[in-house]
C-alpha cells in the first residue's frame, strides 16, 4: 500500500512537472526567446563568413554559438521531455532535433552549415498570423493543381523547343543546337528576360517569319498557362479563406447552442426552485 502510495505521489509529481515544462514552453515569451536566439545564431553563423569578423571577435563568435548550441540542446530535451510521444509524431519537433543531433554529432566542417537550417524554425511564426497562415495553406493546398499546369507547361515548352531547333539550328547553334539549348532559350523567352533584343530579333534578321512562333509562344505560355498559376493559387486561398470563415461560424452556431441549452436549464432550474418555494408557503400556511 505504501508502494503505491509513493509510485502515485511520484507519477503525479512528474506529471506536475510536465504540465509546468509545457506552460513555460508554450509562453509566447519563451517562444520569442527562442525565436530570438535562431536569429542570433543566423547572424553569428554569416559573421563567422567574414574575415574580418573573424579576424576582430572570433573568439567571441565561437563563445557565442556554443552558447546557443546548449541553449538548443536544453530546448529539445525540454520539449522531449514535456510532449512525450506527441514531440516525435511534430515534423517540425522532428526537423528541431535533426538540425541539433547533426550539430552535436562529430561531422566535418562542411556540414557545419547545417546549423543554419535552425533560422526555418522561424517559420512557426507563420502559425502566429492569420493572414500568413492562410497564404501557406493556399499555397500547399494549390500544389496539386499546379503539378497538372507544370505538365502542361513543359509539354508545350517541348512541342516548341523541338521546332525551334528543327528550324534554327543550323544558323543559332548557341540557343537552338540542340533540344535541351532550345528549351532552356525558351524558358528565357517565358520570363520575358531580354527576350526580344537578345533572341527574336537576330533570329528574325536571318528568319523573317520567326515571329509567327515566338509570337504565339509568348500568348499562349505567358499570357495563357502561367496566369493559370495565378489562379489556382487565388482559388486555394479563397478555399482557405471560406473555410476558416465555416470554422468560426460553426464555433459561434456552437457556443450560441450551448449558450440557449444553458439558458434552458437555467429556467428549468428556476422553475424548480419557484415550485420548491410555493410547496414551501403552503405547507407553512398549512402548519
Amino acid at each position: 500500500m505504501l508502494s503505491k502510495l509513493t509510485n502515485l505521489t511520484s507519477s503525479n509529481g512528474f506529471q506536475n512537472f510536465r504540465e509546468a515544462l509545457r506552460t513555460i514552453l508554450t509562453n509566447p515569451i519563451c517562444e520569442r526567446f527562442i525565436i530570438g536566439i535562431i536569429v542570433l545564431n543566423a547572424i553569428t553563423l554569416g559573421l563567422e563568413t567574414s574575415p574580418t569578423a573573424m579576424a576582430w571577435g572570433g573568439t567571441l563568435l565561437q563563445v557565442i554559438d556554443s552558447m546557443i548550441l546548449v541553449i538548443f540542446v536544453i530546448e529539445i530535451l525540454a520539449r522531449i521531455i514535456a510532449f512525450g510521444g506527441q514531440f516525435w509524431r511534430d515534423p517540425w519537433s522532428l526537423f528541431d532535433f535533426a538540425v541539433v543531433a547533426v550539430t552535436i554529432a562529430p561531422v566535418s566542417g562542411n556540414l557545419s552549415i547545417l546549423r543554419a537550417l535552425r533560422i526555418i524554425r522561424a517559420l512557426r511564426l507563420v502559425s502566429a498570423v492569420p493572414s500568413v497562415r492562410r497564404v501557406v495553406g493556399g499555397l500547399l493546398a494549390a500544389i496539386p493543381s499546379m503539378g497538372s499546369v507544370i505538365l502542361l507547361l513543359l509539354l508545350v515548352n517541348y512541342v516548341f523547343a523541338v521546332m525551334g531547333t528543327k528550324l534554327y539550328a543550323e544558323k543559332f547553334p548557341n540557343e537552338f543546337g540542340t533540344i535541351g539549348a532550345s528549351f532552356f532559350t525558351f524558358f528565357q523567352i517565358m520570363t520575358l528576360e531580354g527576350w526580344a533584343g537578345d533572341i527574336v530579333r537576330p533570329v528574325m534578321k536571318e528568319f523573317p517569319s520567326a515571329w509567327a512562333l515566338f509570337i504565339p509562344y509568348i500568348v499562349i505560355v505567358v499570357f495563357a498557362v502561367l496566369n493559370l498559376f495565378i489562379g489556382i493559387v487565388v482559388d486555394a486561398m479563397q478555399q482557405q479563406s471560406d473555410d476558416a470563415r465555416d470554422a468560426v461560424i460553426e464555433v459561434e452556431k456552437s457556443d450560441h447552442q450551448q449558450l440557449l441549452a444553458e439558458v434552458r436549464a437555467l429556467r428549468t432550474e428556476i422553475q424548480g426552485l419557484r415550485s420548491e418555494t410555493l410547496m414551501a408557503r403552503q405547507q407553512s400556511d398549512n402548519s
